[in-house]
């Protein structure tokens, strides 16, 4: 099916510096910790399983599966690295790179819907085709997607913050103007992820306007009461005083309540 050259499928000892990253990596983020650990195995054991390049038309070499191994051998200080020669197109490339994050199911929701995106536009295809081609549900790939639609800060909100893609897919029945405040509770709360649903829910049942509405009606109701409590006193012969005065989000109220000794 893909036409190979001579030497490919051979185990080669390539210069690590002669080996660029693939373009089509979807990782953005390595776990130093974990690369540690995997660098000190490769410096006892050594390299257990070859990485995979092609090479480029300068002469060097690209990068078609194992990043990881990559980082952790240059990690480990070593000048080379056993590799399978591949002749891969950028298709063919993207596809593999994809597909060996998925299957380690360490990729976070955000870096595989952008691998899902760039692998769509590289092949030019629809998402039907995309997820056939790739053994995927269309409504899962199609709910991968939509997880593109949060901006860069609120997909680093989620997971900064432990969130999942439930609840990142969740917050995208609000308008964009609601999604960021919305996060922020759900964060605040913890809330989990049929909570974060009911949340959502309540959200968009909500008539605009009707929450502010209902919030001066309390206020109203609070002053009201305080008037009534001075006229009391006032009306059983003790000489309350109250000032009221309204600033900018709020309302200040002083309340001056003679003792038994001052009404001597």
């Amino acid at each position: 099916m893909f036409e190979r050259k001579k030497s490919a499928g051979k185990i080669h000892a390539l210069p690590i510096d002669a080996i660029r990253p693939s373009p089509f990596q979807a990782r953005t983020s390595f776990d130093e910790q974990e690369l540690a650990g995997l660098a000190q195995s490769i410096r006892e054991n050594g390299l257990l399983q070859p990485i995979s390049v092609r090479k480029t038309a300068d002469g060097s070499y690209e990068l078609v599966a194992g990043e990881r191994r990559l980082r952790a051998c240059k990690m480990a200080k070593m000048q080379t690295i056993p590799a399978i020669l591949c002749n891969y197109s950028d298709e063919r490339t993207a596809a593999l790179g994809l597909l060996e994050n998925l299957q380690r199911e360490n990729l976070n929701p955000f870096e595989q819907a952008q691998g899902l995106r760039d692998v769509m536009v590289l092949w030019d295809c629809t998402q039907a085709e995309a997820a056939k081609r790739l053994g995927m549900a269309q409504p899962t790939l199609a709910n991968k997607l939509r997880l593109l639609q949060l901006t860069a800060d609120q997909r680093q909100f989620v997971l900064d913050n432990g969130l999942t893609e439930r609840h990142a897919r969740a917050v995208l029945r609000l308008p964009e103007n609601r999604r960021s405040e919305a996060l922020i509770m759900i964060a605040k709360r913890k809330m989990n992820a049929r909570a974060t649903d009911l949340y959502i829910d309540q959200l968009l049942n909500e008539t605009p306007g009707k929450h502010r509405i209902s919030m001066v009606k309390d206020v109203r109701i609070f002053v009201n009461t305080i008037d009534h409590a001075i006229r009391l006193m006032t009306d059983n012969g003790v000489p309350a005083t109250s000032h009221r005065e309204e600033r900018d989000g709020y309302i200040e109220y002083t309340v001056r309540i003679p003792t038994a000794a001052a009404q001597k």
